[in-house]
């Protein structure tokens, strides 16, 4: 089924429905556009976070600590 019909099928739909179901359709269809936006936006940011090179610096940063430096190692064991 391609958009159109699914549209149609919809508007059919509603026009036999009360005010007030059509009302809880229109609030899902604006629910539904509000996530997908929001979903579009948090993709978008991701993309600009990953191809960013801010956190490129974090990369570089040398070991603070060895396991040397451990006074008990936990071998798995309570």
């Amino acid at each position: 089924m391609d958009k159109k019909s699914i549209i149609e099928k919809t508007l059919k739909a509603i026009e036999v429905l009360p005010l007030e179901k059509a009302g809880e359709i229109s609030d899902f269809a604006e629910f539904m556009l509000k996530r997908f936006e929001e979903g579009l936006l948090s993709d978008d940011i991701q993309a600009l976070n990953s191809a960013s090179a801010s956190f490129d610096f974090l990369m570089d940063e040398e070991d603070l600590y060895k396991v040397s430096d451990l006074k008990v190692k936990y071998n798995g064991k309570g």
